[in-house]
Protein backbone atom coordinates (compact mmCIF):
# COMPACT_ATOMS: atom_id res chain seq x y z
CA UNK A 1 0.00 0.00 0.00
CA UNK A 2 1.28 3.26 -1.13
CA UNK A 3 2.35 5.50 1.54
CA UNK A 4 -0.21 8.83 0.82
CA UNK A 5 0.83 11.18 4.12
CA UNK A 6 3.73 11.21 5.90
CA UNK A 7 4.51 13.38 8.70
CA UNK A 8 7.88 14.64 9.78
CA UNK A 9 8.91 15.98 13.53
CA UNK A 10 6.57 18.47 13.42
CA UNK A 11 6.91 21.25 16.12
CA UNK A 12 4.99 24.08 17.46
CA UNK A 13 5.20 26.45 20.09
CA UNK A 14 2.73 29.42 21.87
CA UNK A 15 5.03 31.16 23.49
CA UNK A 16 5.93 29.07 26.60
CA UNK A 17 3.71 26.58 25.16
CA UNK A 18 4.61 23.33 23.59
CA UNK A 19 1.54 22.48 21.95
CA UNK A 20 3.14 20.44 19.43
CA UNK A 21 6.57 18.66 19.91
CA UNK A 22 8.13 16.52 17.04
CA UNK A 23 5.25 14.72 15.79
CA UNK A 24 5.88 12.16 13.65
CA UNK A 25 3.05 9.90 11.64
CA UNK A 26 1.99 8.15 8.27
CA UNK A 27 -0.97 7.75 6.46
CA UNK A 28 -1.20 4.67 3.45
CA UNK A 29 -3.55 5.05 0.38
CA UNK A 30 -6.93 3.56 0.60
CA UNK A 31 -6.78 3.69 4.63
CA UNK A 32 -8.67 5.30 7.44
CA UNK A 33 -6.61 6.59 10.28
CA UNK A 34 -7.64 8.39 13.05
CA UNK A 35 -5.65 10.70 15.20
CA UNK A 36 -7.56 10.68 19.19
CA UNK A 37 -6.88 12.21 22.54
CA UNK A 38 -8.11 14.26 25.45
CA UNK A 39 -9.14 17.76 25.00
CA UNK A 40 -6.19 20.63 24.21
CA UNK A 41 -3.97 16.86 23.47
CA UNK A 42 -2.76 19.24 20.37
CA UNK A 43 -4.62 17.07 18.09
CA UNK A 44 -6.17 20.30 15.90
CA UNK A 45 -3.03 22.26 15.95
CA UNK A 46 -0.96 18.94 14.28
CA UNK A 47 -4.37 19.19 11.42
CA UNK A 48 -3.90 22.79 10.85
CA UNK A 49 -0.48 22.47 10.37
CA UNK A 50 -0.68 19.21 7.49
CA UNK A 51 -3.43 21.32 5.97
CA UNK A 52 -1.20 24.50 5.74
CA UNK A 53 -3.62 26.52 7.91
CA UNK A 54 -0.92 26.62 10.41
CA UNK A 55 2.86 27.01 10.30
CA UNK A 56 5.33 25.07 12.17
CA UNK A 57 7.98 25.82 13.48
CA UNK A 58 10.02 22.93 12.82
CA UNK A 59 9.68 19.33 10.78
CA UNK A 60 8.28 18.78 7.37
CA UNK A 61 4.74 17.23 5.74
CA UNK A 62 5.11 14.87 2.81
CA UNK A 63 1.31 14.05 0.07
CA UNK A 64 2.58 12.01 -2.34
CA UNK A 65 5.85 12.23 -1.82
CA UNK A 66 5.67 15.82 -2.38
CA UNK A 67 6.92 18.34 0.90
CA UNK A 68 3.98 20.68 1.17
CA UNK A 69 5.85 22.18 4.03
CA UNK A 70 4.91 25.85 4.40
CA UNK A 71 2.39 26.12 1.51
CA UNK A 72 -0.83 27.62 1.75
CA UNK A 73 -4.35 25.88 1.94
CA UNK A 74 -5.42 26.51 -1.45
CA UNK A 75 -2.12 25.06 -3.06
CA UNK A 76 -2.65 21.90 -0.90
CA UNK A 77 -6.36 21.64 -1.79
CA UNK A 78 -4.66 21.70 -5.54
CA UNK A 79 -2.43 18.62 -4.75
CA UNK A 80 -5.55 16.64 -3.61
CA UNK A 81 -5.99 17.11 0.49
CA UNK A 82 -8.77 18.72 2.11
CA UNK A 83 -9.73 19.50 5.77
CA UNK A 84 -13.16 20.23 7.46
CA UNK A 85 -13.65 21.98 10.48
CA UNK A 86 -14.96 21.34 13.78
CA UNK A 87 -17.50 24.13 14.02
CA UNK A 88 -19.13 24.07 10.87
CA UNK A 89 -19.05 27.62 8.83
CA UNK A 90 -21.82 27.10 5.47
CA UNK A 91 -23.01 30.38 3.34
CA UNK A 92 -25.56 30.72 5.37
CA UNK A 93 -27.97 32.34 2.55
CA UNK A 94 -27.05 29.85 -0.24
CA UNK A 95 -28.73 26.42 -0.90
CA UNK A 96 -27.16 23.23 0.14
CA UNK A 97 -26.77 22.87 -3.77
CA UNK A 98 -25.12 26.38 -4.15
CA UNK A 99 -22.70 25.51 -0.69
CA UNK A 100 -21.10 22.22 -2.01
CA UNK A 101 -20.83 23.79 -5.77
CA UNK A 102 -18.18 25.67 -4.03
CA UNK A 103 -16.39 23.27 -3.15
CA UNK A 104 -16.83 21.81 -7.05
CA UNK A 105 -15.75 25.47 -8.40
CA UNK A 106 -12.31 23.84 -7.70
CA UNK A 107 -12.25 21.39 -10.86
CA UNK A 108 -14.32 24.04 -13.13
CA UNK A 109 -15.34 27.01 -13.86
CA UNK A 110 -18.61 26.03 -15.61
CA UNK A 111 -21.65 26.33 -13.54
CA UNK A 112 -23.12 22.94 -15.07
CA UNK A 113 -20.45 21.00 -14.46
CA UNK A 114 -20.15 22.56 -10.32
CA UNK A 115 -23.63 21.54 -10.66
CA UNK A 116 -23.46 17.90 -11.94
CA UNK A 117 -20.79 17.24 -9.37
CA UNK A 118 -22.32 19.10 -6.48
CA UNK A 119 -25.45 16.70 -7.18
CA UNK A 120 -23.39 13.58 -7.33
CA UNK A 121 -21.77 14.52 -4.05
CA UNK A 122 -24.97 15.37 -2.27
CA UNK A 123 -26.23 11.91 -3.35
CA UNK A 124 -23.25 10.28 -1.72
CA UNK A 125 -23.66 11.79 1.88
CA UNK A 126 -27.45 11.38 1.61
CA UNK A 127 -28.50 15.11 1.21
CA UNK A 128 -30.38 14.88 -2.38
CA UNK A 129 -33.21 15.85 -0.65
CA UNK A 130 -32.07 18.83 0.72
CA UNK A 131 -30.56 20.48 -2.23
CA UNK A 132 -32.74 23.33 -2.32
CA UNK A 133 -32.95 24.39 1.72
CA UNK A 134 -31.09 27.41 2.79
CA UNK A 135 -27.82 26.12 4.91
CA UNK A 136 -29.08 28.44 7.97
CA UNK A 137 -31.80 26.28 8.18
CA UNK A 138 -29.82 22.84 8.64
CA UNK A 139 -29.83 21.13 11.90
CA UNK A 140 -26.49 20.10 13.33
CA UNK A 141 -26.50 17.10 11.65
CA UNK A 142 -27.35 18.40 8.18
CA UNK A 143 -24.48 21.34 8.86
CA UNK A 144 -22.03 18.38 9.30
CA UNK A 145 -22.52 16.36 5.92
CA UNK A 146 -22.66 19.99 4.11
CA UNK A 147 -19.09 20.62 5.26
CA UNK A 148 -18.24 16.61 4.35
CA UNK A 149 -20.09 17.08 0.80
CA UNK A 150 -18.67 20.74 0.47
CA UNK A 151 -14.99 19.44 0.77
CA UNK A 152 -15.62 16.01 -0.82
CA UNK A 153 -16.52 18.22 -4.22
CA UNK A 154 -13.13 19.66 -4.56
CA UNK A 155 -12.35 15.72 -5.83
CA UNK A 156 -9.71 14.83 -2.52
CA UNK A 157 -6.90 11.89 -2.56
CA UNK A 158 -6.87 12.80 1.50
CA UNK A 159 -9.71 13.95 3.07
CA UNK A 160 -9.09 15.12 6.79
CA UNK A 161 -11.97 14.98 9.05
CA UNK A 162 -11.89 17.59 12.37
CA UNK A 163 -14.53 15.64 15.00
CA UNK A 164 -17.10 15.25 11.73
CA UNK A 165 -19.47 13.71 14.58
CA UNK A 166 -19.20 16.14 17.51
CA UNK A 167 -23.06 16.77 18.63
CA UNK A 168 -24.42 14.42 16.77
CA UNK A 169 -26.92 11.88 18.36
CA UNK A 170 -26.09 7.88 17.88
CA UNK A 171 -28.46 7.16 14.97
CA UNK A 172 -26.90 10.54 13.57
CA UNK A 173 -23.71 9.15 14.25
CA UNK A 174 -24.02 6.07 12.86
CA UNK A 175 -25.43 7.26 9.19
CA UNK A 176 -22.04 9.32 9.14
CA UNK A 177 -19.87 6.26 10.07
CA UNK A 178 -21.57 4.39 7.09
CA UNK A 179 -20.92 7.36 4.65
CA UNK A 180 -17.24 8.01 5.89
CA UNK A 181 -17.47 4.03 4.90
CA UNK A 182 -18.46 4.88 1.23
CA UNK A 183 -16.09 7.59 0.87
CA UNK A 184 -13.10 5.81 1.32
CA UNK A 185 -14.70 2.62 -0.30
CA UNK A 186 -14.97 5.31 -3.78
CA UNK A 187 -10.67 5.96 -3.63
CA UNK A 188 -10.35 8.35 -1.11
CA UNK A 189 -8.55 7.96 2.17
CA UNK A 190 -9.41 9.21 5.33
CA UNK A 191 -7.70 11.02 8.06
CA UNK A 192 -9.62 12.06 11.22
CA UNK A 193 -9.75 13.57 14.59
CA UNK A 194 -12.23 11.82 16.69
CA UNK A 195 -13.80 11.86 20.34
CA UNK A 196 -16.54 9.28 19.60
CA UNK A 197 -14.85 5.99 20.38
CA UNK A 198 -17.24 3.79 18.82
CA UNK A 199 -16.65 5.51 16.01
CA UNK A 200 -13.04 5.41 15.88
CA UNK A 201 -13.45 1.50 16.52
CA UNK A 202 -15.58 0.99 13.90
CA UNK A 203 -14.13 3.01 11.48
CA UNK A 204 -10.36 2.66 12.26
CA UNK A 205 -7.49 0.81 10.57
CA UNK A 206 -4.92 2.74 12.73
CA UNK A 207 -5.61 4.98 15.60
CA UNK A 208 -2.32 7.60 16.83
CA UNK A 209 -2.83 8.67 20.41
CA UNK A 210 -2.13 12.37 21.70
CA UNK A 211 -1.67 13.60 25.37
CA UNK A 212 -0.42 16.79 26.55
CA UNK A 213 0.57 17.80 23.03
CA UNK A 214 2.78 14.15 22.99
CA UNK A 215 2.22 11.46 20.58
CA UNK A 216 1.97 8.14 23.41
CA UNK A 217 0.59 5.19 21.36
CA UNK A 218 -0.23 3.87 17.89
CA UNK A 219 -1.90 0.73 16.57
CA UNK A 220 -4.99 -0.90 15.86
CA UNK A 221 -7.89 0.37 17.96
CA UNK A 222 -8.37 -2.87 20.01
CA UNK A 223 -4.53 -2.31 20.76
CA UNK A 224 -5.10 1.81 21.65
CA UNK A 225 -7.95 0.53 23.84
CA UNK A 226 -5.78 -1.74 25.82
CA UNK A 227 -2.62 0.26 26.09
CA UNK A 228 -1.77 1.61 29.51
CA UNK A 229 -0.73 4.88 28.67
CA UNK A 230 -3.77 5.60 26.79
CA UNK A 231 -6.13 3.97 29.91
CA UNK A 232 -4.20 7.02 32.02
CA UNK A 233 -4.59 9.68 29.63
CA UNK A 234 -8.18 9.17 29.61
CA UNK A 235 -9.42 8.36 32.83
CA UNK A 236 -6.48 9.81 35.06
CA UNK A 237 -3.23 8.64 36.78
CA UNK A 238 -3.69 4.79 38.53
CA UNK A 239 -6.25 4.37 36.30
CA UNK A 240 -4.89 1.40 34.38
CA UNK A 241 -2.99 -0.40 37.80
CA UNK A 242 -7.29 -0.60 38.58
CA UNK A 243 -8.08 -2.30 35.65
CA UNK A 244 -5.22 -5.04 35.14
CA UNK A 245 -7.97 -7.62 36.02
CA UNK A 246 -7.48 -7.64 31.96
CA UNK A 247 -4.08 -8.32 30.43
CA UNK A 248 -3.25 -5.23 28.04
CA UNK A 249 -2.36 -5.37 25.20
CA UNK A 250 0.44 -3.15 24.57
CA UNK A 251 0.34 -0.58 21.86
CA UNK A 252 3.64 0.82 20.01
CA UNK A 253 4.32 3.45 22.51
CA UNK A 254 8.10 5.64 21.93
CA UNK A 255 8.56 9.61 21.78
CA UNK A 256 11.53 8.15 19.27
CA UNK A 257 9.77 5.88 16.69
CA UNK A 258 9.31 6.91 13.27
CA UNK A 259 5.55 6.90 14.23
CA UNK A 260 6.19 8.09 17.72
CA UNK A 261 7.03 11.91 18.33
CA UNK A 262 4.73 14.51 20.32
CA UNK A 263 1.53 16.64 19.17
Amino acid sequence: MALLLDVKSISKSFGGLKAVSDASLSVDEGKIVSLIGPNGAGKTTLFAIISGFLGADSGSVFLNNENITGMKPHRICDKGMVRTFQITQPFASLSTLENIMVGAYKNTSLKAKAKQKATEVAELVGMTHLLNTEANSLTVAGRKRLELARALATDPKLLLLDEVMAGLNPSEIDEIVNIIKIIRDSGVTIFLIEHVMKAVVNLSDYSYVLNDGVLIAHGTPKQIANDPLVIEAYLGQGAAKAMTKNTPTKAKASKTSKKGGKS
